[in-house]
């Protein structure tokens, strides 16, 4: 190929290229220099790798030959003979002034992208040449963790889903556990993920540290510090307790010395029981002479009991304590060990109560790195974390403290113990800086907000930070990589998903009304009853019909799923649970 340029400037990662008439002319996109194009620098030694971020006719070098200048940033160098190419990044032999500039063509281009082994996955092809396949690095990108950044609306759902997707094809037996918030990823991965919700999750109370069970009884609000001294102190003779009654031989319970905790302290994951910790508030309580001293511990009382008799934290507190102590059940369950062909746990948000959900993700981050860091890292897993900015919020008045702080020791220490993190958001403004720092590989689509933008270009190189002027125009399903799972900052496309690995959220409605759904007061009561239900009745959890459909008749009208597991009818306001009397 003829050069179209010649080097005029060279400082430091940048170089500035003078582009003759013919280079520049109207004729195939192939053939044109465009902001975003790779482009060769021929060198003695190697061929230098570089983007061209801005073309200007302005202020030209004083010969006829240039139309126009090119700013362009050196990205890498491609070593070694016609026959055995290899792509390095960094530059080692600097360009020279007058030295030839090129488009790069596509035999350099798959030399860059080439996969160097079978550790990696086809993503999608270059927006520059889509003959060429764009493949990631798992190991890079795993070790090193990963984040996947876009605004509503720009296929960064389906992007997840297509990374996942492949992650899994190539490493079968890599655990993965991804929290979903929307409840939009439970079809995505069939047969290969077990997806669970308040109704199928047993995650026992006891397992919850001190500063999630006070969040889980105060309903997020800051506890009040008598009832936290009082809890303080019963806590860890209620987990004495227990334990004794479990190891004794004889009938009934043998009190141990309330001021001994019996070596456990207020976050020892071990069993204990409610009725035991009422009991032990209650004994203290009647030692009291002074009337408003007991009204504390009355509250207490009262407050640990509404928890515990709310049909909504049935999850944590029926049959918490039946088998004794399931830890290592609900560990293995939870984080598929064994994975028994299901490698993937989807963990579907939307149905807790929200008051709950900061705690419950405080507890799975920080059950999922504890067991890594005791474990060695002997069995590695991916925790994927959609709508991260919600758990580790950047302003430290927003949010639960744990949970940011689960997220982040993830993120600076899990690669040690084989626990990777995947971050998803639409805000990385509002994301701790400290938490996405840690990811080492950026999958970004289109951010419209200049603080995202802003954030994005301070944790990127020099040679990638151009690429981010791009960032507001990108088009649906295209994407900039950066990092390390990458060979170069790269524009390209996501590869189509196929129809049945498409995040699809559960609660997706049409705005087109539809004419058979029956809007009258026979639709209204049974959404009521479906709504109060899911605050008094307990027995919907145990129904075999729960999450299933009845067959439609014309007769009859059924209560809409509370959380429908499979796609939802267009109609969906005329599936109803049952009929109403």
């Amino acid at each position: 190929m003829t050069s179209f340029g010649r080097v005029i400037l060279v400082r430091g990662s940048h170089a500035r290229v003078g582009l003759f008439a013919n280079g520049n002319e109207m004729g195939p996109s192939e053939i044109r220099a465009t902001v975003g194009r790779f482009i060769s620098i021929r060198c003695t030694s190697s061929v230098i790798v570089a983007m061209v971020t801005e073309v200007s006719s302005e202020n030209l070098p004083t010969s006829d030959s240039y139309v126009a200048s090119a700013s362009v940033d050196l990205l890498g160098e491609i070593m070694g003979t016609p026959d055995r190419q290899k792509f390095q990044r960094g530059v080692t032999n600097y360009p020279a002034i007058g030295d030839a500039v090129e488009l790069i063509n596509s035999q350099e281009l798959r030399t860059i992208y080439a996969p160097s082994g079978s550790d990696q996955i086809n993503i999608g092809t270059l927006q520059q040449d889509p003959s060429v396949i764009a493949y990631v690095d798992i190991e890079e990108m795993l070790s090193k963790h990963f984040a996947v950044l876009g605004s509503t609306g720009v296929g960064k759902s389906t992007g997840v889903s297509l990374l996942l997707n492949e992650i899994l094809k190539s490493r079968p037996t890599l655990r993965v556990f991804l929290l979903d918030v929307h409840n939009e990823y439970g079809r995505c991965f069939g047969d290969r993920a077990l997806v669970l919700n308040p109704r199928n999750l047993k995650l026992p109370f006891w397992l919850f540290n001190f500063e999630e069970i006070v969040d889980v009884l105060f309903a997020g609000r800051p506890g009040v510090p008598e009832e936290l001294d009082i809890l303080a102190e019963v806590i860890p003779v209620a987990k004495a307790i227990y334990t004794q009654y479990q190891n004794t031989d004889r009938v009934g319970l043998k009190r141990v010395d309330p001021k001994s905790g019996g070596g456990y302290t207020l976050d020892t994951p071990v069993p204990y029981r409610l009725v035991d910790l009422i009991s032990l508030i209650d004994e203290r309580m009647g030692k009291l002479e002074n009337r408003s001293s007991r009204i504390i511990y009355h509250k207490l009382i009262s407050r640990v009991e509404t928890v515990r008799n709310d049909p909504r934290y049935a999850f944590m507190f029926d049959n918490a304590n039946v088998g004794g102590d399931t830890m290592a059940e609900v560990i293995s369950h939870l984080f598929r060990l064994p994975s028994q062909g299901r490698p993937m746990t989807v963990m579907q948000l939307a149905g807790f109560p929200a008051e709950v959900i900061d705690s419950v993700v405080s507890v799975l981050c920080r059950m999922a790195f504890d067991f890594g860091l005791w474990s060695d890292g002997v069995s590695p897993m991916l925790f994927v974390c959609e709508e991260a900015h919600r758990y580790a919020s950047a302003d430290r008045n927003i949010g639960f403290g744990p949970t940011r702080k689960a997220v982040s020791r993830i993120a600076k220490e899990g690669r040690k113990y084989g626990v990777y993190l995947g971050l998803i958001t639409q805000r990385p403004a509002e994301l701790d800086a400290t938490i996405i720092s840690q990811c080492n590989t950026l999958f970004t689509m289109r951010l419209a907000n200049e603080r995202d933008q802003a954030l994005l270009r301070s944790a990127v190189s020099d040679a990638a930070a151009n690429l981010l002027s791009f960032v507001p125009s990108l088009g649906t399903r295209e994407v900039l990589a950066f990092g390390e799972g990458v060979a170069l900052p790269t524009r390209l496309r996501f590869k189509e998903v196929p129809v049945h690995q498409l995040p699809r959220g559960e609660a997706t409605i049409s705005t087109v009304p539809s004419a058979t759904s029956g809007h009258d007061m026979h639709f209204v009561g049974a959404v009521l009853e479906r709504w109060r239900g899911a605050t008094s009745n307990r027995d919907n959890a145990n129904d075999p019909t729960f999450e299933r459909p009845v067959s439609r008749t014309p007769s009859t009208v059924e209560a809409p799923m509370l959380q429908p597991s499979l796609g939802l009818d267009p109609d969906r306001f005329s599936l109803l649970k049952k009929p109403l009397r």
